[in-house]
């Protein structure tokens, strides 16, 4: 197929397809950009099939960078900016990388060629050019997982991936010409990558935040009509703006289920918000509720995108196929398929309802057993969630002498924890044995990686700052902080 870009480069030529603070980028001038960073990797020994390593941030140059990579050929392999070096380092020989466009070579010194990124999409005179073409089956990124739930996967995408992704997103949820979606999540993430690729078929433009801004001032700023947030980046939005600014059009919420009482706030503050339910294998969503569903609807993920095959397994575990479906995980130069009998197994328990929605219920890897009883810890969460005041809960276990393992909560609250008001809610909600033995304010600086929760450290955490146990069918906690 011919270059999205390109496409709208001949058809809408003045359209914007990049907006930022400073500069407008209309489709010509993004796809000329792009054409002669293109023609810059080539010259400098980049090739198709080639893995070439960057450490993007959100700028434009990097969306330019990004694009010249497909047009080459070249996999692109964005690794998070939030990794020490010896870590980024460490990733790109996981994959085998060829390259690497950066702006710091420190980290990279083993792979050839190491470019900078200033020299490759530098302006220039745009070099004449056949009409490019992004052939459908051709690797197109290695994307790293949050590695939430231990050490972090490489995933293989190839164009296809990404082009399905974006059809049956922008079925769901139409984009026009005209339109901006705000580039709220980082580059190295597969949802930052869908948006890139969701307006470049719909010919709508990514408005690009300045680095220091945050996402409420960057929203009216812009002027974007369509937003990606997690629980996170929309609970500091609401604090800002309890109603949405114009002329937003929709707020897509991902990374996990969100709490209900955030859910709440933006529902009856008229956000115009959609649950899904998506992972980095399936190149972003997999369910996503409609365009102006009710509050009941959007306590499920959705339903299932064009594109995407859903089902429940036996064990009540989510599984997932389709056309937007990786090539399967790199390491060390082999990519490994995952799928049992053509299905992807996500590691995620759910259920539809008779509507065909699907309900997540949490991770199975998640589960611990406590004297002989499972708990999941997101059903807690999820108790919490519907106590007023409370803003945010996560639940993890710690190792306890007597029964195998016990929970504990973090919470996040409008005032003071009231432990005995929290253990007297959660008696109509839950048996004893589920009622967290401690409950503790988030520690400083921990608690979130990225765009997620980070329940490894929160769990180590609590594992250092918890004695002994408690009595899961009695009321006085026997454990307590140190």
């Amino acid at each position: 197929m011919t270059s999205p870009l390109h496409h709208h480069a001949q058809g809408q030529p003045t359209a914007p397809a990049v907006v930022s603070s400073d500069r407008t980028w209309s489709y010509r001038a993004l796809d000329a950009a792009v054409r002669e960073a293109a023609g810059r990797l080539r010259k400098e020994g980049i090739a198709s099939g080639d893995r070439v390593v960057l450490v993007p941030s959100r700028q434009p140059k990097f969306i330019v960078l990004l694009w010249a990579l497909w047009r080459v050929g070249a996999v692109a392999v964005p690794l998070s900016r939030r990794l020490p070096g010896p870590a980024q380092r460490a990733q790109a020989e996981r994959v085998g990388g060829q390259g690497a466009v950066v702006e710091d070579p420190e980290p990279f010194t083993s792979l050839r060629p190491v470019l900078s990124v200033e020299d490759m999409v530098s302006g220039g005179s745009p070099r004449p050019e056949r009409r490019p073409e992004q052939a459908p089956d051709r690797d197109a990124t290695i994307v790293f997982t949050s590695g939430s739930t231990g050490r972090p996967k490489a995933a293989l995408h190839t164009w296809a991936n990404h082009l399905y992704s974006a059809k049956g997103a922008n079925a769901n949820l139409p984009l026009r010409r005209g339109d901006r979606w705000l580039l709220s999540l980082p580059l190295y993430h597969v949802g930052g990558l869908a948006i890139l690729v969701r307006c470049a078929l719909a010919g709508a433009a990514v408005a690009v935040p300045d680095p220091e801004t945050d996402l409420a001032t960057a929203l009216v700023d812009l002027q974007a009509t369509h937003v990606s947030c997690v629980a996170t980046q929309l609970r500091r939005v609401l604090n800002t703006y309890p109603e949405p600014p114009a002329p937003l059009r929709a707020a897509l919420l991902g990374g996990g289920p969100l709490p209900a009482p955030l859910l709440d706030r933006a529902y009856e503050g008229g956000w115009p918000v959609l649950t899904s339910y998506g992972c980095t294998e399936m190149a972003s969503q997999v369910t996503t509720t409609a365009p102006g569903a009710s509050r009941s609807t959007l306590n499920t993920a959705g339903t299932r995108l064009p594109h995407r095959r859903v089902r429940i397994g036996p064990d009540g575990q989510i599984l997932v196929a389709g056309r937007t479906l990786f090539r399967g995980y790199v390491q060390e130069g082999t990519v490994t398929d995952p799928r049992e009998d053509g299905w992807y197994p996500t590691g995620d328990r759910g259920r539809f309802d008779a509507q065909g929605r699907l309900h997540v219920v949490g991770r199975i890897d998640r589960m611990f057993v406590s004297g002989g009883e499972n708990i999941q810890p997101e059903e807690i969460e999820g108790a919490l969630g519907r106590i007023s005041g409370v803003t945010q809960a996560v639940v993890v276990p710690v190792s306890n002498p007597e029964y195998g393992h016990r929970p504990v909560a973090f919470i996040r609250t409008d005032g003071a924890i009231d432990e005995g008001k929290l253990r007297e809610r959660l008696r109509d909600r839950l048996p004893g044995f589920k009622i967290p033995d401690v409950f503790f304010p988030f520690p400083e600086g921990r608690g979130e990686s990225g765009l997620k929760v980070d329940r490894q450290g929160l769990q180590e955490w609590a594992q250092a700052h918890v004695s002994q146990g408690t009595d899961p069918e009695g009321d006085t906690p026997k454990a307590s902080s140190r």
